[in-house]
């Protein structure tokens, strides 16, 4: 499947383009897009973790948006010239530690493909602007987190 949301993915545990189409598709985007994604070890998470945000602790997923101040908003390539890659807009990079989702997928009761594919969607939400610091704003990324999952149908197994 072709999708204007080209996810660079090297070693994926998942089949991501249709996530990434679903995506592009609920958030009304119409420019060529592109967002890097690493699966990386606890260890690797965890430096990052800390270098970047100043928190010594392993997480399942960590975003790094290039684009400022663009939750809501349909990303035209002629509004960031600078971030043109590849002939698309590059949104930034996402880090995803597999270890840390397969256990979570055990807590949780479904399957390591489901909640890679979530915290995939997690992280391109937080790309696109998203945050669930406030309890609004964490409400709007939980909505949409929940209609692109379930549209995929991936639910809970």
């Amino acid at each position: 499947m072709e999708t204007n949301l080209k996810l660079l993915i090297e070693n994926s545990p998942i089949e991501a383009e249709s996530l990434a189409s679903e995506v592009y598709k609920t958030l009304n985007q119409t420019d060529s897009l592109l967002a890097e994604v690493v699966f990386v070890s606890e260890g690797e998470i965890r430096e990052l973790n800390n270098s970047q945000r100043g928190i010594d602790k392993v997480t399942d997923v960590l975003s790094f948006p290039t684009l400022d101040n663009i939750r809501g908003k349909v990303l035209k390539m002629k509004d960031y010239p600078l971030e043109i890659d590849e002939e698309r807009l590059f949104l930034g990079s996402i880090a995803i530690c597999v270890k840390r989702a397969e256990e979570q997928a055990k807590e949780f009761g479904h399957s390591v493909n489901r909640e890679i594919n979530y915290l995939l969607c997690h992280g391109l939400l937080h790309l696109f602007g998203y945050d669930h610091i406030e309890e609004n704003d964490k409400a709007e990324m939980r909505r949409l987190e929940k209609l692109i999952m379930n549209n995929l149908r991936i639910l809970r197994v």
